[in-house]
């Protein structure tokens, strides 16, 4: 026998069984974004992979070891897609959407990164994000972690989550700050971490934000950023500060929350949890106005974030949240008899009409009443529609509860749909 074909590793089916709780998810966050007056934006899965160089840099771990990169068969070397911003800013810059425009985008689908698999975390793992331009204000950023925010209520898990929220300032104000925090790293290089002088020298910024808890003390005596903010930096992140207070939004503020790349400034937040374990990050975001101009468009302020959807399936899962998934068949249809197989099919059209909403599966391959009935169980239907010979002589239907303690009754095919509409 030739051997089984498997799964790459990091790269997972999503089971039937599994897919009504991602249904779930996808649709609350669709129907969000829809609310708030967004439009969705779909990239190819596969871009240039100088877009991402340019974007995330070329001496980070995603560019360096993480991103799956091939030459195609004219010799360009593409990327499959790492994250989602960068797509999205190419895509406005292309199809000229975003220079003098106000845009509010969302996009959901597949990235990849080749790390270690872990729970929760995979080398196909699916992202929704949400990208803002033309705005400068405080007022957006207040408004899409408004939208996270409403999200997790519908989700059912506000009160697993926990938002903390920095400003990273001006380009000019963090590239000082930056001499500053290397000047007092090497001051404790000794101290330090492979991993931390080795940021140190590339993205300084980032040592900040290490796990390292003796690191954490020493870096409890660095420099701090916002002392390095001038009246524009502290306007903007008060108003920040102002409007999720009016919202009635709890936030914590992180110093020590930031991002390594240039092109990010003023806010950035993240949605943290408890709720797997190890605490981990939900949904992260920023304002990026330097993105746009570095990939070629013109200079555009842009705010956004970006969420992992199996974080998500994996919380509602945890959490027990996901037991008032629909099922995936309401009705099953057991016929028996030749006429009743025939003519049944064209009787359940009509029903399908006037019911839009109901899952209703036919029984196929036959089988007598005792076989059909146990597919009619195991389909998870709350009630069976039973088509015999008498049934279709009478244009009638007989119903019968499969979850509850009920006689079956017998009932007109022109009542048919009130009357299942009634049961479900």
């Amino acid at each position: 026998m030739s051997k089984n074909i498997q799964a790459i590793r990091g790269m997972n089916d999503c089971l039937p069984s599994q897919t009504p709780v991602w249904q779930k998810v996808e649709s609350v966050l669709r129907d969000v974004v829809n609310r708030y007056g967004y439009s969705e934006i779909r990239m190819p899965i596969v871009e240039m992979t100088e877009l991402f160089k340019r974007s995330i840099g070329e001496v980070t771990d995603i560019v360096e070891k993480e991103m799956y990169t091939f030459d195609d068969r004219n010799g360009d070397s593409l990327t499959l897609r790492p994250e989602g911003t960068a797509s999205c800013v190419r895509a406005g810059n292309e199809h000229g959407l975003l220079y003098n425009q106000i845009q509010r985008l969302w996009y959901m689908g597949p990235m990849f990164r080749h790390e270690r698999p872990q729970k929760g975390r995979y080398r196909q793992f699916h992202q929704f994000g949400v990208e803002t331009f033309g705005m400068n204000g405080p007022d957006i950023d207040a408004e899409i972690i408004a939208l996270t925010a409403r999200m997790w209520k519908e989700l059912g898990i506000k009160e697993q989550v926990r938002l903390e929220i920095n400003s990273l300032g001006s380009n000019e104000e963090r590239a000082t700050y930056r001499d500053a925090l290397v000047e007092f790293l090497k001051q404790h290089e000794s101290a330090l971490d492979d991993d931390c002088r080795r940021r140190m020298l590339t993205n300084p910024l980032r040592v900040l934000d290490t796990k390292n808890s003796d690191i954490q003390v020493i870096l409890k005596d660095a420099p701090r950023l916002s002392d390095y903010f001038g009246e524009e930096s502290k306007k903007h992140f008060s108003g920040l500060c102002e409007r999720l207070d009016a919202l009635g939004i709890q936030y914590q503020v992180n110093e020590r929350l930031v991002r390594g790349l240039d092109y990010y400034n003023y806010t950035v937040f993240e949605w943290i949890t408890e709720s797997l374990g190890a605490q981990g990050t939900v949904c992260a975001g920023g304002r990026y106005d330097g993105l746009v101009e570095q990939l070629g468009g013109k200079a555009t302020p842009a705010v956004g974030f970006a969420m992992g959807l199996e974080r998500l399936v994996l919380m509602l899962e945890t959490l027990k949240l996901n037991e008032d998934v629909r099922r995936a068949v309401d009705v099953y249809v057991v016929m028996l008899g030749e006429q009743a197989e025939i003519k049944a099919p064209a009787i359940i059209e009509t029903l399908r009409d006037q019911l839009p909403d109901v899952r209703i599966q036919l029984n196929c391959g036959g089988g007598n009443f005792k076989k059909q009935f146990k597919k009619a169980d195991k389909s998870g239907a709350e009630i069976a529609l039973v088509f015999a010979e008498d049934e279709i002589a009478n244009q009638s239907v007989s119903v019968k509860h499969l979850r509850k303690q009920q006689e079956q009754i017998t009932i007109s095919l022109s009542d048919a749909a009130q009357a299942i509409a009634k049961e479900l």
